[in-house]
């Protein structure tokens, strides 16, 4: 085992922080609903997502008129930060406090700021969740693995990113979706899909059908929950006949036909003696997976990864 690669891909054990995934899974998801209310739709809600920082996860710039303000999530400081770009903020401690009370917090903290926002205070994605208001239940935060789990976002955040270099067609942003928590990058082949029939706590239809309205292929990072622990995933929609058959890489990896997807154990990634290698050959081999067995257009749509275009290198030979 390589020390220096466990201390940079830390232990994330499931069991060990499962209430305070739980509630910063709600957490994440009041910010993400300010932003959706308030930002101009993007196709297949890439709208909505958060992205890493250097200290934790931020919703970006949100407008509102004329000003933006910005929510960031602060892994190192545990703190919840409020910006306007007029130079007001509020901030206020992520410690133990019930969902209720971190919506009312945040709800009180933009109207102070003068960037009041009116959002549907219901979870998406979440069997049985109750409205924000009235969560008292979900109340815990554990810095320890808050920050933990932050640490492996951000390596997994920079390795998706090396992977999407090698992809020249539509493809997603590195993006952490707050609905199903998860960090993912997809890949289109550019055609049309099946519509999407499957049913989502909390998202209209419609949602799910534009989400998936072409073929992809997905990747991501998901840190467990319903029996499962902290793994990569991929999967591709529509499945292909033949894709769960194929043989991909690392080893450790296997095709769970409970959730229709391929998965890899964090701790098979974490404990390699190279993880970002590991999770370069899941990721790029079940994308070929996918690709091979869809008959994607892979001439057309490849690139040789972490290269730069023949222009780019002409103009900057330095």
């Amino acid at each position: 085992m390589n020390d220096t690669a466990t201390a940079d891909w830390p232990d994330l054990p499931y069991g060990a922080w499962k209430e305070t995934c739980s509630t910063l899974h709600l957490w994440t998801q009041v910010a993400g609903k300010i932003r959706l209310a308030q930002t101009p739709w993007q196709n297949h809600s890439w709208h909505v997502p958060l992205y890493l920082t250097t200290r934790g996860l931020t919703t970006s710039p949100i407008p509102h008129g004329s000003r933006s303000f910005e929510i960031l999530f602060d892994f190192v400081g545990h703190v919840l930060i409020i910006r306007v770009s007029n130079g007001a903020e509020r901030k206020f401690d992520l410690r133990p406090r019930s969902v209720a009370e971190f919506y009312g917090m945040v709800m009180a903290s933009l109207a102070e700021l003068g960037v009041p926002v009116a959002i549907t205070a219901y979870p998406c994605e979440i069997a049985g969740a109750v409205p924000f208001d009235g969560d008292h239940q979900h109340a815990a935060y554990d810095a320890d693995y808050a920050n933990r789990f932050w640490r492996v976002l951000l390596q997994v955040d920079r390795v998706l990113k090396q992977f999407r270099t090698g992809f020249i067609g539509k493809c997603s942003p590195v993006h952490f979706f707050w609905g199903s928590f998860d960090l993912a990058v997809t890949r289109f082949s550019g055609r049309r899909a099946p519509p999407f029939m499957g049913k989502v706590p909390g998202l209209a239809n419609a949602v799910m059908q534009e989400a998936y309205s072409h073929e992809v292929s997905s990747a991501g990072f998901w840190p467990g929950g319903n029996g499962v622990d902290a793994s990569f995933y991929s999967y591709a929609y529509p499945q292909p006949a033949g894709f769960s058959d194929v043989a991909v890489q690392p080893r450790q990896a296997f095709f769970s036909e409970t959730l229709g997807e391929f998965l890899l154990p964090y701790d098979a990634v974490r404990k390699q003696a190279d993880p970002d290698a590991s999770l370069l050959a899941f990721c790029q081999s079940t994308y070929e997976a996918a690709a091979r067995t869809a008959n994607w257009d892979r001439a057309a749509l490849e690139y040789p990864r972490g290269r730069p275009g023949p222009d780019i290198g002409a103009a900057n030979p330095g």
